[in-house]
């Protein structure tokens, strides 16, 4: 069994309390590493380091740095098979889905950044002729990185990626329930040959390493990704203290089906955004809306093609369907899905654990696609994030319905629309109140757009510039003509 160590200071250490907790393969139920149970002293040693490495890497020009990056985006390109296998095995999604979004985005966000480092500017004003304003952007120095297990290495990249490149070093806390790839990264930071102390990994739960690194007083920003309950505790450590935080929360994401779309295309997408890594993606879309006149011919279509959806080994290239992140969430989906019969909600579709596994999974955390009907748009299962393989299929009359629909949750994160009327689909996009509008599409990713989300789903924008604008901050210097 593989024992991991935290990454500090250029070396793997194992931690101050000499505790571990289990890793666990959600496909098949057993322990597959130890990762430590780290705590205060842990982060303190971490940022001890990442405080004596900055002023050095702060200094280091550019293009340096941009090298460094580029050479850590290689290594992950070279060990791409290593690292697909790792994500699948760690978070129960299908290997097929670790190679063709996970492993490939974090190759891109380690290139993006490194890149876009060589092409930024500043603003310059002058004021009568009497003076010259330039604005100077910084590094703040230690950056918290906080990332969640739905997504680790795709959603670690994006956020150590940009804050080294802006010239901070960082302090990342993955999810203790996936630690294989950040342990891998963490190696792969220091092949590349990125100094000591600028990127440091400290393992556990989040009550004890997430909470020390959040409400640490040598650590000015914290960047995180998670549920809702957990960031609003994330802004109240860090808010005391004054730091700069980026939030990207948990999303109850609409996906609207005008009559004139392309249905075949909408289908085809909205299984996607359904269902794509068990529905455990904070973009997927979990609310679907559609037009009365095609309702019955989209959802026999959606129907079809969700039972056709193949359950079974994550590590099966074939396998569509991979299991759920752990059993206490396996139960709290299935009981959304009892919640929903409850509420008078129609199980059209799965709604139980599969019958039928490959031998090596058969104690693993699967639950079969499950699509509802006949739900009220105030109930629980419309209101609130279940997060996982889970659709609810509503039909609407107009597109002031379907706004209003959309716009009944306390989330905002993102949406899709489809339609081939551009008017339409401009005026419904800007009346939802999400950070991200897809129309005709899903998940359709641009690194340089702005990226967060609206009333629960987030504070805060990050993605291209914004990225590096966050992990910076803006100094006037004015100077007398």
């Amino acid at each position: 069994m593989k024992r991991i160590q935290n990454f500090i200071d250029g070396e793997f250490r194992p931690p101050c309390s000499g505790r571990y907790i289990e890793d666990v393969d959600p496909a098949t139920g057993r322990v597959i590493a130890e990762i430590p149970e780290s705590g205060a002293a842990d982060v303190d040693a971490a940022v001890a380091a990442a405080s004596r490495a900055f002023e050095s890497w702060r200094r280091m020009p550019a293009e340096e740095r941009s090298r460094l990056l580029l050479r850590v985006a290689e290594l992950i390109e070279e060990n791409f098979d290593e690292l697909a296998r790792l994500e699948s095995e760690d978070n129960g999604k299908p290997v097929s889905l670790a190679r063709r979004m996970d492993v490939p985005r974090a190759v891109l966000n380690f290139r993006f950044f490194a890149t876009a480092i060589l092409h930024a500017e500043t603003r310059a004003h002058v004021t009568d002729d009497r003076a010259l304003n330039y604005t100077l952007r910084q590094p703040l120095g230690v950056a918290g990185l906080i990332s969640p297990w739905n997504l680790p290495l795709y959603l670690l990249t994006w956020k150590i990626a940009p804050a080294i490149a802006a010239g901070n070093c960082c302090v990342a806390k993955p999810s203790e329930l996936t630690p294989l790839t950040a342990d891998r990264l963490a190696a792969l930071t220091a092949e590349a040959g990125i100094p000591p102390g600028v990127v440091n990994v400290v393992h556990g739960p989040g009550a004890g390493a997430g909470r020390a690194l959040t409400a640490h007083p040598k650590v000015p920003l914290i960047s995180f990704t998670g549920g809702t309950k957990t960031g609003a505790d994330v802004m109240a450590q860090a808010g005391p203290l004054f730091k700069k935080v980026s939030l990207e929360l948990g999303g109850k994401n609409p996906n609207i089906v005008f009559a004139d779309a392309d249905l075949e295309q909408a289908v085809a997408t909205s299984i996607q955004s359904s269902f794509a890594n068990q529905g455990e993606i904070c973009l997927c879309g979990s609310r679907l809306f559609v037009e009365r006149p095609v309702y019955d011919e989209f959802l026999g279509r959606f129907l079809e093609k969700t039972k056709q959806l193949r359950i079974g080994d994550p590590q099966d290239p074939s396998t569509e369907v991979g299991a759920l992140i752990s059993e206490a969430h396996l139960r709290k989906v299935e009981g959304y899905v009892a919640l929903a019969k409850e509420e008078g909600g129609e199980i059209l579709a799965g709604g139980k654990r599969p019958a039928e596994l490959p031998e090596r999974v058969r104690g693993g955390y699967f639950l079969e696609p499950t699509v509802i009907a006949g739900l009220d748009c105030s109930r629980r299962c419309m209101q609130e994030e279940i997060f996982g393989p889970v659709v609810t299929v509503t039909p609407f009359d107009s597109p002031e319905e379907a706004i209003a629909y959309a716009n009944s949750t306390r989330y905002g994160l993102s949406s899709s629309v489809w339609t081939r009327d551009l008017q339409k689909a401009h005026r419904v996009a800007a009346a939802i109140d999400t950070g991200t509008v897809w129309v005709n599409t899903w998940l359709l990713r641009d690194l340089r757009v702005p990226f967060g989300g609206m009333k629960e789903s987030g504070v805060g924008r990050e993605g291209g510039f914004d990225s590096l604008d966050f992990f910076t901050e803006a100094k006037n210097v004015c100077i007398k003509l």
